[in-house]
């Protein structure tokens, strides 16, 4: 995948990772942006190395799965840090 088709599947991650878990993060939309594009970074690499996910191949629902899940998990744990 491209480094565009990345950010645009951190974007989705992003959104969606924030849907589902909403809650009162500080930065707005920069940070949610930022966590949802590292959320598919962390989602695609636990997805191949657990072997669950697709990393390649273009923006499915494979990849958004793992990004989102991905993404969920660095805004847990940026809500851990940020406390």
């Amino acid at each position: 995948m491209g480094i565009l088709a990345w950010i645009v599947l951190g974007l989705i991650a992003g959104a969606l990772a924030k849907w589902l878990m909403p809650g009162p993060d500080g930065g707005g939309l920069f940070t949610t942006m930022l966590l949802g594009v590292a959320g598919a970074f962390v989602g695609g690499w636990l997805g191949s190395f657990l072997g669950v996910g697709v990393t390649g191949g273009g923006i499915n629902l494979a990849s958004i799965g793992t990004a989102t899940a991905g993404a969920i998990v660095l805004l847990w744990v940026y809500r851990l840090v940020k406390k």
